[in-house]
Order: C-alpha cells, then sequence, then structure tokens
C-alpha cells in the first residue's frame, strides 16, 4: 500500500484481495471517495443498493450530485493482487527487457468486402513497450495500446464479442452506435463474454474505449482506440493514415515494468502524450508518401482528459471534417482542436517534397511524445 495521504486506485484494488462479496469491495472503495471528490458517485453508479454499502463521512453540505453513467459501472468480482494497474503482470511482464518494442502501423486497413465485420476481442493485461527505455503494464484490446484499428463503411454490420480473460471486469463502449449502453457496454467479469450488433449510421473517426468504471483508470491503462466509418459515396483518393492520441500516466512497478498511477491521471499531468501509443515513434519512423499524393489523417483524441491541438507544420489542411464526410467540409486550415472522446478527419494535398513535422500544438504535449513527421519526397 502506497504512503501517499490518498490512496492510488491500483493499491485500493490490491487491498480488496481477501474481499469475497460486492459489498465488502465498495465497503473499501468508500475510503477512496474520501480523498477523491466525486469517486462515491462513480461507484454507486451500477446499482441502487450500492449507495447503502458505505456510510458517508459527516459534512457541514450536501455532497456534488453526478447525474448517473450508464457505461460507467463497477461491476463485482473479487480482485486479486496480481490483476491490477499497480503490478506487473505476472511472467514476462515482470522483466523489462524481454518485452520488445514494435511500431504501431497507422494505416488505415479495407474495410470488409461483403459489408459485415465479425470481431471476437479479448480483453488482457499485457506489457507494452512504448520506447527503448519504456515498458509499461498495459489494460488492452487484443493485447496492444491502442487497440486495433477497425475500418467499415456506413451501413455496414459490425458483430462484436468481447471476453474478459482478467480479474477486473472490462467493457467496451463504441461511440460510433447508436445502442443501448445497459446492453451492450455492460462490464463482463473474468471468462465471460458480452456480444452485441451494431450498423454504423455516420462516417467519421469515432472512439471505443472501455466503459467500465473508474473509466479514467481503463482508458489511462490503455484500453481504447479508433473505429474508422467511412461514407458510401467514398472519399477523395488518397494515402490514409490512423493517429490516436493517448495518454500516460505512470509510477515505477517491479522488475523496471512501469504501471498506471490513478493519482497522476486525476492531476491531468501526464507523463507522456502521444500518436498510437509510443511517444515520438513517427520521428524515428516517419510516415512516408509521395508528392501529389492526397494525405488524410483520421485523428481521434482518445484522452482520457487532453484533446489534440493537430497541425502539419508547413502545410494547412485543404478540407477537415467536423461531421460525417464528405459533406461540409471546412477549407484552408491550419490547426484544428481534436476533443478528448472525439474524432476529425483532416484532408491535405502533398504538393512540395520535405519533412513536415505533424504535431499536437499544444506544445506542452508535443514535447512528451505527441509528434512526428511526414516525409514526402
Amino acid at each position: 500500500m502506497s504512503n501517499d495521504p490518498t490512496p492510488r486506485l491500483s493499491d485500493l484494488i490490491a487491498a480488496s484481495d481477501a474481499a469475497s462479496d460486492r459489498r465488502t469491495f465498495l465497503t473499501r472503495a468508500s475510503a477512496l471517495s474520501l480523498a477523491i471528490p466525486g469517486m462515491a458517485a462513480l461507484s454507486a453508479c451500477d446499482r441502487p443498493d450500492a449507495a447503502q454499502s458505505s456510510a458517508a463521512p459527516p459534512t457541514k453540505s450536501p455532497p456534488t450530485q453526478y447525474p448517473d453513467n450508464s457505461n460507467s459501472r463497477l461491476d463485482s468480482t473479487v480482485v486479486r493482487e496480481e490483476h491490477h494497474a499497480n503490478t506487473s503482470v505476472a511472467g514476462v511482464a515482470n522483466d523489462a527487457s524481454a518485452v520488445t518494442y514494435h511500431r504501431y502501423a497507422p494505416e488505415l486497413p479495407p474495410p470488409p468486402a461483403n459489408g459485415r465485420l465479425v470481431l471476437h476481442w479479448h480483453a488482457r493485461e499485457v506489457p507494452v513497450r512504448i520506447t527503448d527505455d519504456v515498458v509499461v503494464s498495459a489494460w488492452t484490446f487484443e493485447g496492444d495500446v491502442p487497440g486495433p484499428i477497425l475500418h467499415c463503411r456506413v451501413g455496414d454490420t459490425i458483430e462484436f464479442t468481447l471476453t474478459n480473460d482478467v480479474v477486473i471486469p472490462h467493457s467496451i463502449d463504441f461511440h460510433g452506435a447508436q445502442i443501448d449502453p445497459k446492453v451492450a457496454f455492460r462490464s463482463v467479469p473474468k471468462g465471460e463474454s458480452v456480444t452485441f450488433t451494431f450498423t454504423p449510421k455516420y462516417a467519421g473517426a469515432f472512439m471505443y474505449h472501455c466503459g467500465t468504471a473508474p473509466v479514467l483508470m481503463h482508458i489511462g491503462a490503455g484500453m481504447y482506440g479508433a473505429l474508422i466509418v467511412s461514407p458510401r459515396e467514398g472519399l477523395p483518393p488518397a494515402k490514409e493514415f490512423v493517429l490516436v492520441q493517448g495518454e500516460y500516466y505512470l509510477s515505477a512497478g517491479n522488475g523496471g515494468v512501469q504501471v498506471s498511477d490513478y493519482q497522476k491521471m486525476l492531476s491531468t499531468l501526464p507523463d507522456h502524450v502521444c500518436f498510437n501509443g509510443r511517444p515520438g515513434q513517427y520521428m524515428k519512423e516517419p510516415i512516408r508518401v509521395k508528392v501529389g499524393d492526397r494525405v488524410r489523417f483520421w485523428v481521434v483524441a482518445a484522452g482520457p482528459s487532453h484533446p489534440c491541438h493537430f497541425h502539419v507544420v508547413g502545410e494547412q489542411f485543404d478540407s477537415v471534417w467536423l461531421g460525417a464526410p464528405p459533406a461540409n467540409p471546412i477549407r484552408g486550415v491550419q490547426t484544428f482542436t481534436v476533443p478528448a472522446g472525439g474524432g476529425l478527419v483532416f484532408d491535405l494535398i502533398c504538393d512540395i517534397p520535405g519533412e513536415f513535422p505533424f504535431v499536437n500544438h499544444a506544445f506542452g504535449h508535443g514535447q512528451k511524445g505527441a509528434v512526428g513527421i511526414l516525409h514526402v519526397e
């Protein structure tokens, strides 16, 4: 347990190792709500009796009331010490030297030829090397941060199954779906699955993420990604790339593996801000195109807390779509903000050769890794 006066959520989860039911876990979680305003509301939003599991301390003013959030659910499972963000994943995660680095491929994959995506994903805890010298113990969809890039067209069918391989409950929330979240986005205990089907109605760059409470922790630990929905009528041919901005909030762990720190997430002061899970990866290995190419960036800001002020140095965007492309583009844009939880589409024509940095123009975040190179030859 941390010596900090305000415990990290991950420490609190570890302390619940001996818990045998939901009421025990929620009673212990109430200790965190004393130090973190609003935490009690998050833990109580699952079922009405959750609020009765712990008594609030006397206060001179009524507590802040937060609206119920149906895809922030603190579900009951017995959590063990080896399954939380403050603990290295068993085995290889205890030895950072055994974890290899790979560049996250930003290229947009093709949509399904038959108009149907059938997916069966697993929620897993895995070590991920995000730089040459930093390995993090991540909560993931399909073993990477971000999760896989998905691509379909408006009107396609997505049949999705999530199986949870770990003790902590997990879920998935697709921003591109119109569906009952209490059914589709519910949290899944270990060894169980949820299956649902949806048809995207609008084109655009959509975030997906784990919606299990506290959502801040699950996104901050790595459970996010992008669903790209193309319009049925298509867009002008382009070299298409997906950039998902994310944040890391880390503390030292075991064996050189760093772990997610909930207190740092609450402070909203990240250690790293990056595109596609690895700070500065496209500086070392740029995105390469040719003179005359139209380049399309599908940009999602996964947060969990910060937007992306997207800019390409030495260029202007010929078209930017805030809503569903291809209608109503904004022309001649220098920088545009993608809000946390949102996504935009940016087109530019590469008229001249050179190396063009793309960056979050909030340079404190660019300095922390949200920067890359578009190499035009």
